[in-house]
């Protein structure tokens, strides 16, 4: 069981939390312009990498906020909790777990994003 530290409430049980997906995921800046294979980029397809990944938490049974905290897939270690709308925190210092990805899932270093990247996007190949 994970100990999530809420931004506004502190460190609470995982069970009072609902898992909002990827974080900084922007939405597209023209929706009704958008082919349905953009619309499934959109929704559908998220980056999936073994190692930290920013993500979105909701404290339902708390204080009812969204916030940000960015975990270690390989061995579920949060290593920073922030604000929803808030740079990424730089983990630059940070060392990985044996096996883990080195690099930063796409996008987590940017945001607000200077460019739409559903835009002209074809779907990405699954990770194997």
């Amino acid at each position: 069981m994970l100990l999530i530290p809420c931004v506004y409430c502190g460190p609470r049980d995982e069970t009072e939390f609902h898992y909002g997906g990827q974080a900084h995921v922007p939405y597209p800046e023209n929706p009704n312009d958008l082919t349905d294979a953009q619309w499934a980029q959109f929704l559908f397809y998220r980056d999936n990498p073994k190692g930290l990944f920013a993500e979105r938490w909701l404290h339902r049974t708390g204080c009812r906020q969204w916030f940000n905290v960015v975990r270690d897939t390989v061995t579920y270690e949060i290593h920073a909790a922030y604000p929803a709308g808030e740079r990424q925190p730089d983990l630059s210092g940070f060392t990985p777990a044996p096996g883990a990805a080195t690099t930063t899932p796409a996008g987590a270093d940017e945001y607000p994003p200077t460019t739409n990247p559903v835009q002209g996007s074809t779907p990405k190949e699954p990770a194997r």
